[in-house]
């Protein structure tokens, strides 16, 4: 079922694209009295309530936020999927600047959103993105039931990056295993584009593990904090494009927003690995075998970023972090594996990961 209701020609346009089919339910949220824009997405619920999270961000149009909602909660099927979740995959974007919305009206919006997700009767599950946070998801709880990464005061797990970051980190082990026979990266100089949320915590795991590290951020104060807070250890460079052909670079992690691999940026990547914490790295169909061409070997960013969606989950049946970290140390492994099977099949990592992802899906759809 899909609630169009009012959308413009182009939203449906993207609704209906054949690339992006096969979702369950895509609802298009309005609320006049406090400015809310949003579009839930629902992907499929075959293993159980789609679980993801809440996106927050000046789209340029409807038309753009509806596919970015419908990509993402299609990524977070493969997520759940790999992670061996009980969820299917579900996504929310809400359209407008958090940075720009005054405080009263940001409460009011989000108190309309967490009305619209409750609505769902259970189907959707919701958690923090980017844009989004944990006192945030603490707003939305108040009028929904079905919302995660709320805060420990108000009975949540907390801030979900610390183990998003932390099962990256693991990715990035297994990567360098099975590239170099070691899972050790002393000595690996390692990219990070993006040292927000996620990337910060990611930069603590590298440099505790000996790596060198090479920052950029569009957000010149993130960059500036992480260079004061670590100023012989993490070096930066002026933007992506920069960072992509620093000579040297062992490993690139995108750790912002998607299409970070592209015709553009693979074929002067200077890295022999890709593993980081954006979601939808991977700009269209056919990238991940560019990257093959070219001896880069990427780990597939729903399998390495799981650590969060891991620990939300968990929030559900009661929190436990050592259970939840425990659980994203696995990721080691399931990254690993997926290689091996690449290598098996003769296809990219990718490929493999979701024809594992499907294989569960499918299972779990018969009688």
């Amino acid at each position: 079922m899909t609630d169009v209701t009012g959308a413009p020609a182009d939203v449906l346009h993207t609704l209906f694209r054949s690339d992006q089919g096969g979702h369950e339910q895509v609802v298009l949220c309005q609320d006049r009295a406090s400015g809310l824009k949003a579009v839930i997405a629902i992907h499929s619920t075959a293993l159980g309530p789609a679980l993801g999270g809440t996106r927050f961000y000046p789209y340029a149009s409807e038309a753009e936020a509806v596919a970015d909602a419908l990509n993402l909660s299609r990524g977070m099927s493969y997520k759940n999927a790999m992670a061996g979740l009980d969820h299917g995959g579900g996504k929310a974007v809400i359209i407008g600047d958090p940075e720009k919305v005054e405080p009263a009206q940001k409460t009011a919006l989000l108190l309309a959103y967490g009305r619209f997700v409750a609505s769902l009767g259970g189907r959707y599950v919701t958690a923090c993105d980017v844009g989004t946070y944990v006192a945030d998801m603490d707003v939305v709880a108040r009028e929904c039931r079905w919302t995660t990464g709320r805060s420990p005061e108000n009975g949540g797990a907390g801030d979900s990056s610390v183990l998003t970051a932390f099962g990256v980190f693991q990715g990035m082990r297994a990567s360098a295993q099975h590239q170099w026979g070691d899972p050790s990266l002393r000595g690996r100089r390692v990219g990070i584009a993006g040292v927000g949320k996620v990337g910060r915590h990611l930069v603590e795991h590298l440099l505790d593990d000996g790596a060198e590290i090479v920052i950029t951020d569009v957000r010149e104060e993130a960059v500036r904090g992480m260079l004061a807070k670590h100023p012989s250890r993490v070096t930066a460079v002026a933007d992506t494009d920069a960072l992509i052909r620093v000579e040297g670079l062992d490993i690139y992690a995108p750790c912002a927003l998607g299409g970070a691999l592209n015709d553009d940026s693979v074929p002067v990547l200077t890295a022999k690995i890709v593993c980081g914490a954006a979601n939808n790295q991977l700009e269209h169909a056919g990238v991940e075998k560019d990257l093959a061409d070219r001896g880069i070997l990427y780990a597939p960013d729903y399998v390495v970023n799981a650590g969060g969606v891991i620990q939300v989950a968990d929030e559900l049946h009661g929190f436990d972090f050592e259970r939840c970290k425990a659980k994203a140390a696995k990721i080691f492994d399931t990254t690993l594996a997926i290689f091996a099977r690449a290598k098996a099949d003769g296809i990219p990592p990718a490929a493999a990961a979701d024809r594992i992802a499907e294989h569960r899906m499918a299972e779990a759809r018969r009688p």
